[in-house]
Parts: C-alpha cells; sequence; structure tokens
C-alpha cells in the first residue's frame, strides 16, 4: 500500500493518487509494497527501493549510507506495543531531495498518529527533512510511553514479590506466574533497548546529513534534542533490565526458601518419628522371653513411650528454634 502527503500551512495533506501527484508528494509511505508497487515507485521517483532482505541487514554500511545523492537510513521500531507481543521490525527513511519516502512492512502506532496530528495542527511539516524529524520524535515518544508502563509493571511486579498477603509470604504458584511476567518485561526492555541503539546511531547519521546541508539551527537543535532524549531512554532501559534481573534472581531466591521450608518440615518429621519407630521395631521382635507382653499393661506403657518419644524431639527443636 502506497499513501502519500504533500505540505500546506505547516500541516500535512493527504493524496488520493500518489501516482498522478508525484510532484507535490513530500512524504511517500509504503506498507508492505508489492514487487509491482516498487518498480512503479522507483521509475517515478528515482529512488531505488531497498528490499526487505536489505532491510534486515545488520551492519551499519547497509543500514545508514548515501547513494546517488540520497541518504538511506534504516532503524528498528517497535510496533503492537500495546499487547504482550510486541514486535520490532525495520523501517527505512529514506531523504531524497525534497522528498521523504519510509518503507515498512508493519504498523507501529507512531505512523499513523504522526499524520493525524499533522493533518489537524500545525508541527511544522514544510519540508521533507521537517517531517522526518517529526515522526522521528513520535516514535521516541512513543517508546518512552512504552518504557513508562513496563517500568510501572515491573514495580508492581517488585511488590508482588515482596509483599506479605495476609502476613505470609506468596506462594509458589504466584512465583511461577511473576516469573512468567518478568521473562516477558526482560524481552519488551531488551527490543525496546534495540531500537534506541539503532535510533541512535540514525540520529548520529542524520545530524551529520543536517550539518552537511543546508538545514536551519532550528532543525539541527532538534535533532540533537533526540540523540539525547534516546540516550537518556537507554540509560532507563538499562536500569529497568537490572531491576528486572534483580526480580528474577529474588524470585527464585523466594522460591529456594519455600523448598527449603519445605524440605525442612519433611527433614524434623523423619527425626520425630525415629524413637517410636525404635520402639515399634524392638516389640516386633519375635523373641520368646519378652515379660512386657504378658503384662495386662504393657501396650498402653509402650504406646505411651511411643508419643513421648516423639513429642520429647518436637518439644527440643521449638525450643533451638528450629521450628
Amino acid at each position: 500500500m502506497i499513501a502519500g502527503y504533500a505540505v500546506a500551512e505547516g500541516k500535512l495533506r493527504p493524496l488520493t493518487d500518489v501516482a498522478a501527484e508525484k510532484d507535490g508528494a513530500v512524504w511517500v509511505d509504503l506498507l508492505n509494497p508489492t514487487p509491482e508497487e516498487e518498480k512503479a515507485l522507483e521509475a517515478a521517483l528515482g529512488v531505488e527501493i531497498p528490499t526487505r532482505e536489505e532491510m534486515h541487514e545488520i551492519e551499519i554500511s547497509s543500514r545508514l549510507y548515501m547513494e546517488d545523492g540520497a541518504a538511506f537510513m534504516t532503524a528498528m521500531i517497535m510496533s503492537h506495543t500495546d499487547s504482550d507481543e510486541a514486535v520490532i521490525s525495520p523501517v527505512t527513511f529514506v531523504l531524497a531531495g525534497s522528498r521523504l519516502i519510509t518503507i515498512r512492512y508493519e504498523e507501529p502506532r507512531a505512523f499513523a498518529a504522526f499524520p493525524a496530528r499533522a493533518q489537524k495542527a500545525q508541527l511544522g511539516c514544510v519540508s521533507s527533512e521537517t517531517i522526518l524529524v517529526g515522526l522521528l520524535e513520535a516514535i521516541v515518544d512513543r517508546l518512552a510511553d512504552v518504557l513508562e508502563h513496563a517500568t510501572h509493571d515491573t514495580d508492581k511486579l517488585s511488590r508482588d514479590v515482596f509483599q506479605m498477603k495476609g502476613g505470609k509470604p506468596a506462594k509458589s504458584g504466584d512465583f511461577q506466574k511473576i516469573i512468567v511476567e518478568l521473562g516477558r518485561k526482560g524481552d519488551l526492555a531488551s527490543k525496546i533497548r534495540d531500537s534506541l541503539v539503532t535510533l541512535a546511531r540514525l540520529f548520529g547519521f542524520l545530524a551529520l546529513h543536517a550539518a552537511e546541508g543546508k538545514t536551519d539551527k532550528e532543525l539541527k537543535a532538534r535533532i540533537k534534542t533526540l540523540a539525547r532524549d534516546a540516550g537518556s531512554l537507554s540509560d532507563h532501559v538499562s536500569y529497568m533490565s537490572q531491576k528486572i534481573t534483580f526480580l528474577l534472581d529474588a524470585t527464585l531466591g523466594m522460591i529456594n526458601i519455600e523448598q527449603n521450608a519445605i524440605i525442612k518440615i519433611f527433614s524434623v518429621a523423619a527425626v520425630a518419628f525415629l524413637p517410636p519407630t525404635l520402639i515399634a521395631s524392638i516389640y516386633g521382635m519375635n523373641f520368646e522371653h519378652m515379660p512386657e507382653l504378658a503384662t495386662r499393661w504393657g501396650y498402653p506403657v509402650v504406646i505411651g513411650l511411643m508419643i513421648l518419644s516423639a513429642l520429647l524431639p518436637l518439644a527440643y527443636f521449638k525450643k533451638r528454634g528450629w521450628l
């Protein structure tokens, strides 16, 4: 699908037919383009569109480069961030003269929110560069929102790990759920970090491109602000990743403590029942001369001895604080 936008009075104006109005299109957005659409756009705009395989290349030289006077910049952008199934996919931004071209195969929220806002309010969209910077600002803002929400969820998990419920610690079933949630938050933090790393590189490349061109000071300042924001968000992601690792270790420690308590109960029970077992074993022997067996009081005395021999170790363990 191909969508095009022109600029008018600092706002975006959607184009109904990009091919017919290509001369007025300042931003051309390609979503899941077919080979036919790519060829038609290449012929109309004179720019070679990178393939999906080329966009997934991890080398910096394959993601940030100049070709025929056009700047090609690829970054990993997150989408489906409203669910636990967040996806990170490459998005390529091409600055070709007075035109911005974006190629993507997912639908990050910024690509829907930014044009909607820019059509209603004046966001300074007067050129391809201002549109690109405004779009990148929307992407960074969305990442900040996702990170804020993930941090809030991590704080809640922290309370669940350490907070006593009814005076007792949480049980292993709760800890298992917490471990799953921590794993999801750790995966989300990893994706946010990957996105921020690629965006930081893109901002550096864009700053160099702006320095070589005739970009105004205000736009250069906005690019520098984007770079600083990406750096601060990266620091926050590192903090959150460390906290997730700490909570994961703490949760595993809590499970270990609970398992040790269960083993302790079985150990104490085994020790407590050793003396009764010994007495029962003695009177279960098949000797001919065992006087107590012939007496009327033999049975209750033996039972009493068994009970007493079980209670005395338990009382001793409790006095020593082992129970």
